[in-house]
């Protein structure tokens, strides 16, 4: 349809003709009552046949109208003429992106200054749970006098093609969506992969789509592009982009690396707001010289230092701007500004988690270094040190495999768990020093008087030690009364006596002492909580991180909690979260997106994929049965953990246990008839149990006051092989007589994770003796000499034998699956070649990998793609924005 100058619209009357495309006409027009311009965009007559989809396009068109930002078209009204809808918006004087981008790349910094633009308004609409799904420069405005607009906003989201999925993610209720073939053609590279799959979609898929168009601001051509559509698709689902490091146009490598993580193929990988990437890119804009400065106020010269340094703004600007700065602070005292700025991996590495924990970036207590976990390609996990005032991270050897990190008092050491035992080691450098046994670290805090609090178990209560080292003396108790299963995530309030800490299953936070056994409920939270500066407990409650204020001195919470952050790591069965604050200073630091996940995978020996089983989530604790037609595995349910078994042909689960008691730690009996396995029924420790399959019936085989996991039935089916802590040690429980354990390995070592041989005559477990976890074998039931079976130098431990016993496979530190041929026929072990066989991301608990009979095949535990780690984000004097919004 066609409307020449003079025609009516309602209260519009038409100008001119301004443009067509597949999506309508546009026209210059003239409000008649208002007595101004704006623009008309009358759309194809085939919405108004079906009333559905016109009912959804003014339902969503309304939505859009109610965004109120500069950089987003204003949505001035909707109505109908001759059957057809139209659009009312402001009228732009200017050009879109595609016809600047036609006219050649713009400079580096014209390029960052609009994309800040671009970020703000994108924010500005997801704030508001509104998508635009069809990000492109065709939609996107620059006018006359410089300012961005994007265009069609809430618009394209109803006209493209969407599976039903995508119907809510409006805030506004809509109407079920009804296809219209033809309505995306030409968009399809800058659709992001969950979008190319026809999978539901959030604002994750802007900010891919936001990452195509920057790609292409900066280097002229298409980040995603093939000769037809579906090579197109292809490439958007499995390629990467040329490196933007390699272009002429002397790209900074941060904001390359910015590019990079737009475009990463999992959502969980990319920033997980708008509003972080907006602030990422504001930092290369005051690098770059854009009027748009990451901090519009002149700050402490604290806060100066970290802030300015953190976004790597040149040592020349702030000598330059420094004396005017002294002045004007000496005038009128200034509000510090908020900064926040991402934090990404060291190049070739990835920040490291799994086992269904979020691993939190720590900071110091001085506010200028940052702690985090993370893998260089095929090598261990260690702990990186960076100071916020340097873009460099720096490893810390003597750290491999350590998790859950904390500081000193004065900055100077980090405690951490590895190995079964708490650790510290200087920031400075030097070797790690053991401070005690801590069979599976859940958290730790350090006083000035050198007192550690920490958790030595996930399924236990608080204990104290010197941090020059010592025996553990118990410090809080489980409240049987009220079934407490834990105490984790401690966290010294600032006189250095009383502290908070997380109880498991009433996700509720306490506060102890050192000096009472007495402990109080302050709040009820789904993770620790942390007290910042200058009074506020953060933690996190349905996935947002939240800010309370706080009364250290009288342990009292004041007013309301506020939102802080919204969608931070965080796993409300135990409480661990991934996000950390500084004591004295008030930076906080976190790291967005969902748990790590794992999914059952089936490899060959050279590490091929063969098959996937079920959908991902957070299992632990695999095991196949004897027939390998089965496998059993440990998910987490509400405040607990249930035992499933997978049907390994079909890929699909049943739940097997259904209590609230947390269960684990599943073995199969040697007929597969029934599992045997660790569960907290009556509150307390974990105790062993068994039951058949197909029944409801469970029997206590053996309790008392240690943690027991089992580990290993024998062939003959006489024995349980199980691991007790704190101590790691192993012992056999018969089933005859009168069932009481016997110890196995009992040392001053750490003995764990045994597993019988198929003949019954030896045990293959892990052992720490040489101070490194190696695998050793040992006769069964002994005595006798053992063998040891791993390389010199650490290992991740899980040994598995081969069904006729003449290979024993294992995990050695950096995941890589090993292989050892072995002899036990003779009196004594012989021990062959031991190869590598293929790298994993096997995570999971107790035991993450089980091999097939014949040892051709291996089901792993394997991390998830949709659980690709996130950038840290660190914020610099986060009241500056946070307190202004807190309830009063």
């Amino acid at each position: 349809m066609s409307l020449a100058a003079g025609a009516r619209l309602g209260p519009y009357e038409i100008v001119s003709a301004l443009g067509a495309g597949g999506m309508g006409e546009v026209y210059r027009a003239r409000d008649l009552r208002l007595g101004r311009d704006i623009a008309i965009k009358v759309l194809p007559s085939a919405f108004s046949a079906d009333p559905e989809r016109l009912a959804r396009f003014e339902q969503e068109a309304r939505a859009a109208a109610a965004l109120n930002h500069p950089n987003i078209l204003a949505v001035h009204d909707v109505g109908q003429h001759d059957g057809s809808p139209y659009i009312v918006s402001e009228l732009l004087e200017g050009e879109t992106l595609r016809d600047r981008l036609n006219e050649g790349v713009p400079p580096v910094r014209k390029t960052v200054e609009q994309a800040v633009q671009i970020a703000h308004g994108l924010a500005a609409a997801h704030e508001k749970a509104i998508t635009h799904r069809d990000l492109k420069p065709e939609n996107v405005f620059i006018t006359s006098d410089g300012r961005v607009k994007i265009l069609d906003f809430g618009l394209a989201k109803l006209t493209e093609r969407e599976p039903a999925a995508l119907a809510g993610a409006s805030a506004v209720p809509t109407l079920p969506p009804h296809t219209v073939p033809g309505l995306v053609l030409g968009t399809v590279g800058y659709m992001a992969p969950e979008q190319v799959r026809g999978l539901a979609a959030d604002h994750r898929a802007d900010i891919f789509a936001f990452g195509v168009v920057l790609y292409e601001m900066l280097s002229g051509g298409r980040a995603f592009r093939g000769d037809t559509e579906a090579d197109t698709m292809t490439a958007i689902l499995k390629e990467d982009p040329p490196d933007l490091s390699t272009s002429e146009n002397r790209i900074p490598p941060a904001l390359a690396r910015i590019v990079d993580r737009c475009l990463e193929k999992a959502p969980s990988a990319r920033f997980q707001s708008t509003r972080d990437l907006a602030f990422a890119l504001e930092g290369l804009s005051s690098q770059s010289g854009s009027a748009t400065p990451i901090v519009s106020q002149p700050p402490r010269a604290a806060w100066l230092r970290i802030a300015w340094s953190a976004v790597a703004v040149s040592a020349v600007a702030l000598l330059a701007a420094l004396p005017v700065v002294i002045a004007h602070l000496r005038e009128t005292p200034v509000q510090p500004a908020s900064v926040r700025f991402p934090v990404f991996p060291p190049a070739d590495a990835v920040f490291a988690g799994g086992g269904g924990y979020a691993p939190a970036p720590t900071v110091s207590p001085d506010g200028r270094l940052l702690v985090f976990m993370a893998r260089r390609g095929g090598g261990s996990i260690l702990l990186w040190v960076r100071s916020l005032d340097s873009l460099d991270a720096r490893p810390m050897p003597g750290t491999e495999g350590a998790i859950f990190p904390f500081w000193s008092p004065d900055s100077k050491f980090i405690g951490f768990f590895a190995d079964g035992k708490l650790k510290k080691i200087e920031i400075s450098g030097g070797p790690a020093q053991v401070i005690c046994d801590a069979p599976a670290g859940e958290g730790g805090t350090w006083n000035r008087d050198g007192v550690i609090v920490f958790a030595p178990t996930l399924a236990s209560a608080l204990v104290r030690v010197s941090a020059l080292g010592g025996e553990p003396e118990p410090l809080t108790t489980l409240d049987a009364s009220q079934k407490e299963r834990s105490h984790g995530w401690p966290q010294f309030l600032p006189d250095g006596r009383r502290f908070t800490f997380f109880v498991v299953p009433d996700n509720a936070i306490h506060i102890g002492s050192l000096d009472s056994s007495v402990t109080t409920k302050v709040l009820s939270a789904d993770s620790k909580a942390l007290y910042v500066p200058p009074g506020y407990l953060l933690f996190m409650r349905q996935g947002s991180l939240m800010a309370q204020p706080f009364d250290a001195t009288r342990g009292e919470l004041r007013r309301e909690a506020f939102p802080v952050a919204e969608d931070v790591r965080n796993n409300s069965v135990n409480g661990r979260s991934a996000f950390s604050v500084s004591s004295e200073s008030g930076v906080i630091a976190y790291r967005s997106g969902t748990v790590v996940e794992s999914q059952l995978i089936w490899f060959d020996r050279a590490g091929r994929q063969i098959q996937a089983l079920g959908e991902p989530d957070r299992y632990t604790d695999l095991e196949l049965s004897p027939d390998q037609k089965q496998a059993v595995v440990a998910a987490p349910s509400p405040g607990s953990s249930d035992l499933w078994l997978f049907d390994v042909a079909r890929g699909l689960r049943t739940r097997f246990t259904l209590d609230a008691a947390p269960e684990l730690a599943a073995i199969w009996s040697p007929d597969g008839g029934r599992l045997v396995f660790g569960s907290q029924k009556k509150g307390g420790p974990l105790d062993i149990y068994q039951k058949a399959i197909g029944t409801g019936t469970e029997e206590e085989l053996y309790s008392d006051s240690l943690d027991k996991y089992p580990f290993s039935w024998s062939a003959d089916g006489r024995f349980i092989l199980y691991g007790s802590a704190p101590g790691q040690n192993l012992w056999t429980l018969p089933l005859f007589g009168e069932r009481k354990p016997i110890p196995f390995m009992q040392t001053p070592s750490s003995e764990f994770a045994g597993r019988f041989s198929p003949d019954g005559r030896w045990v293959a477990y892990r052992s720490d003796e040489s101070g490194r976890f190696e695998i050793y074998v040992a006769p069964f039931p002994g005595p006798g000499a053992k063998a040891r079976i791993s390389a010199a130098g650490a290992t991740g431990g899980y040994p598995r034998w081969r069904r006729d016993g003449k290979e024993l496979f294992y995990l050695a530190s950096d995941n890589t699956l090993m292989a050892a041929a072995v002899n036990g026929q003779g009196t004594t072990f012989e021990v062959g070649e031991v190869q590598p066989l293929f790298q994993t991301s096997a995570a999971g608990g107790r035991y993450p990998y089980d091999v097939s009979a014949d040892g051709q095949r291996f089901l792993v535990l394997t991390t998830s793609e949709q659980s690709a780690e996130a950038p840290v984000t660190v914020v610099v004097n986060w009241t500056a924005q946070a307190v202004k919004e807190q309830p009063r």
